[in-house]
Parts: C-alpha cells; structure tokens; sequence
C-alpha cells in the first residue's frame, strides 16, 4: 500500500479554548473600552455580597450587566425593574460561560421621559395607599415662635427665608442642613424630616412649622424630592408642612403630601409668617369694626331703653292719686264709724220696745207649769186606782192550786218537745258509732266527690275530734 498522505497545509490560526475565551475578551475590551448603553432595567437581583446582576433590554436584544459592590454607592440612583437608564461602563467576556457582560460604573435616567414615567408610577402607587388625601393636610399656625428649615447651607435659598421672615415678622429660625440633590440627598432630606418632628419640648426649640425648600434645576436635579423615602417622610411629619422646591413650574410629589405647596422658597416664608405691618392693619381694622359694632349695640341699647320708658307709667303721679283715695277713704271711715254706732243703737232701742217684761213672763208661765202639774198629778191617780180595781179582780183566779195545774201542764209539753229534739240530735247518732266530717272550715262534708287528695279534715266522734288527712277518691264499700 501507498503511505499516508501528509497533513494539508492551511494559514488559519489554531486556538486553543482559553486562548480563544482570551483573544474574545481582550477585544471586547480594546474595541470598545468605556461605554455608555441605553435600555430597560429588568431581571435585576442583588446579592448579600452586595453586587448586583441584571440585564438591558431593548427592541432588539438585551445584554447582561453587574455592578460590583464598590460602585453601587457611586451609581446616582436606584436601579429598578423597569426603569429605562443609560449605563456607562466597561464590556468584558466570562470566559467559563462564553459569555460578555457590562460592568456597571454609573446609571442614569434616560432622559426626562423616563423620570417623568417612573415618577407617575410612584405617585399612582402612593395615592392609592391615601397619601395624598386632602383630609389629612394639617393648618398652619397663624404666628409660630419658630421656624424650621430643611435646605442647604449654601445658596440663595436660605438667605431668601431669612431675610423674607426677618422683613415680614422676624421669629426664630431652625435650620437641618441637608444636600439637595446627588447620591444620598433623598436619604439625608427623609432623615432631617424625621428628625425635626422628633425634637423634644425643651432644649432645641421644636418648630410650629417646618419648610423644605430647593431652589431651581432640571428634572434630574430635583428627583430627590420625587423619592419615596423623602414622600413617606413628610406624609408622617406631625408638624405643618410647607414644600418649596423649584420654580412655580416645578412640581414634584412632595408637593403632593405637604400641608402647603409655596412656588418659590420666598413664598414658603410668606406661608409661614405673616407680615407684621398687614397684621396690624388687619387688627386695627377689626378693632375698628369691633368698637362700631359696639357703639351700634349700645345706641340700640339706648333706643330701646327710651321707647320702653315710655311706655312705663308716672309712678309719683300713680302715689300721688293713690295717697289722695287713702286720704279720702281714712276721712269717710272717720265719719262713718260713729254713724253707724248711733243707727245699732237706735235698732237695740225699737227692739228693746217690743221684749216682754221678764217678771210677768215668768209669773204667767209659773201659773201655766201649775196647772198642768195638777192635772198631770190627777191623770195618775186615776190610772193607779185602774189598775188596782184590775188587780183586785184577777187575784182570786191566781190561787195556788191553779198555779200548780198549770205548770204541771207545761211540764208535760217540755218534756215531750225535749224528748223529740233529743232523738232528732246528731250527738246520739255520734254515739252510736257514726262519724261527722268536717272540712278546715268548720263545714260539713257530705259528699267523697268534695274531697281532694290530701285535704285536711277533722272527724267528729261522740267523745272529741281527730284531724285526718285524705289519701284519694275509692270505690263504693262492700256494705
């Protein structure tokens, strides 16, 4: 046989696996370096190492990233499913899985579209939990003794409430500094809410009403304030809250949550204190109206009094007249008494006239008395002579014998009637053996219909009574 024929020769390079995952990952890196990629956040996962994996996607395609733990802190914002970003960092392969991926170094919004969505999904979320019911918005103080302030400590912010508290009525001011935009800011600004509406009585004075106050920027600028950590912040405060952050333009949703929206850090000052000149004019205004409405109230007052004095009457010409009728009736009094003394006597004296003499009266009816005595005297004796002439005659017929027959007669009738009544009497009957019965009452009972089971009744003998208590109704006896 022929021998083998020897190994083609070709120009195209042989790589090993690594070298190959090698060559891959050092273009990557050569070609494109540092790069900025726009997409959609989704598949995002952290770690308890503290890195955090995800991928951007978009129409076409999606690639993995991570963010090492020590670039989250530095990211500029918090990544979220869903949330459109532009991501600036590195490509690079892993080799062991053949794949690319992009290291993470920053993230931002991707554009102001982005912001504005992700702004309205928090504030669709928030108002259905009732974070921005109007029944929980709490007044603001008419004069407060002091003022807190959340801003930073630089800029014109602050010197604009300063110098508006101090021209319009000048109280104490409490400022939190705090950053108003940047890495943290939303972090800083719910922790000096939180703050200020702990500070105890006594101490750092605990302000009456609290402002939170930015000054102009763009969308980005101003996301802080569009944070939920800053939005749950301000909707617990339990002091009045007052949000100027921005221009009159600018809206972001701790506007929503806040007591008062002011446009402009300015205005925020004129909410909270009132100016002392328009405070005046207000309480001398009302001092005005108030003494008018007195000066009204008393000229009624007086009106009234004067119609109803009219109406009373002359109480001395009232005495007068009355002094006048007692005058005249003390007068005619004194003139009738004696009058009407002399008429009863002159009445005693015609009837005087017509009284019989005492003396005669007597004596006539003394004789009268007499007369009847005797007759009355006569009309006995009579009557007893009558019923002595009687006696005479009926005492021969009322012999002894004849008394004797008599009541020997009506001995027999006794003795006979005696003898019936004695054998019509149930104490014979008792005697012989029968027994009357009686109810607690004392009445007879006839019948075994009438007795109930248990009543008590007493049984007469010939000799005493016994008390028996029935036990029921039975037959008719044997006998």
């Amino acid at each position: 046989m022929d021998e083998a024929a020897p190994a083609a020769r070709t120009n195209i390079p042989e790589y090993s696996v690594s070298e190959l995952s090698g060559a891959i990952k050092r273009t990557l890196e050569g070609a494109f370096g540092r790069i900025r990629v726009r997409g959609e956040i989704t598949e995002l996962k952290a770690y308890a190492s503290g890195h955090i994996y995800l991928s951007l996607k978009d129409e076409g395609g999606k690639v993995r990233a991570v963010i090492w733990k020590s670039a989250v802190g530095r990211l500029g914002l918090k990544p979220e499913n869903g949330v459109e970003v532009i991501a600036t960092g590195k490509i690079s392969a892993y080799g062991d899985r053949s794949e690319y991926q992009l290291m993470i170094e920053r993230l931002e919004y991707a554009g102001a579209g982005a912001l504005l969505a992700r702004i309205e999904m928090l504030r669709l979320r928030l108002a259905g939990e009732g974070l921005f019911e109007g029944g929980l918005k709490k007044p603001l103080p008419v004069l407060p003794e002091v003022v807190g302030v959340i801003t930073s400590a630089s800029g014109a912010v602050l010197h604009d409430i300063k110098t508006t508290i101090a021209r319009r009525f000048p109280r104490r001011i409490i400022l939190w500094p705090v950053p108003v935009q940047g890495e943290g800011a939303a972090e800083r600004i719910a922790a000096a809410i939180a703050g200020m509406d702990r500070l105890p009585q006594g101490g750092i004075p605990r302000p009456d009403v609290l402002i939170v106050a930015r000054g102009g920027g763009s969308l980005e600028d101003l996301m802080a304030f569009n944070e939920e950590v800053v939005v749950r912040a301000a909707a617990a405060c339990r002091m009045p809250l007052i949000s100027a952050v921005g221009h009159e333009t600018d809206t972001t949703l701790i506007d929503f949550v806040s007591d008062r929206r002011a446009p402009t850090p300015t205005a925020a000052a004129e909410m909270a204190v009132p100016a002392r000149t328009e405070l005046l004019a207000d309480m001398a205004q009302k001092a005005a109206r108030l003494i008018g409405g007195l000066d009204r109230a008393l000229q009624g007052g007086r009106r009234r009094l004067e119609a109803a004095g009219a109406r009373v009457p002359d109480l001395p010409a009232i005495l007068g007249n009355a002094r006048m009728r007692l005058d005249d009736r003390m007068q005619r009094l004194t003139l009738a008494l004696p009058n009407l003394l002399a008429a009863r006597a002159g009445a005693l004296v015609r009837v005087e006239r017509h009284i019989p003499d005492p003396r005669g009266l007597i004596v006539a009816r003394g004789g009268a008395l007499s007369v009847m005595g005797l007759r009355l005297l006569g009309g006995l004796r009579a009557a007893v002579q009558r019923h002595r002439d009687a006696a005479n005659r009926v005492g021969p017929r009322l012999s002894a014998a004849g008394i004797q027959r008599r009541l020997g007669e009506q001995a027999g009738r006794l003795e006979v009637v005696g003898a019936r009544l004695e054998g019509a009497s149930y104490a014979r009957v008792l005697a012989r053996g029968f027994v009357l019965v009686r109810d607690t009452a004392g009445h007879a009972v006839t019948q075994a219909a009438l007795v109930k089971p248990g009543a008590r009744l007493k049984l007469v003998f010939g000799d005493g009574e016994v008390g028996v208590s029935a036990e029921g109704k039975q037959g008719k006896l044997p006998f």
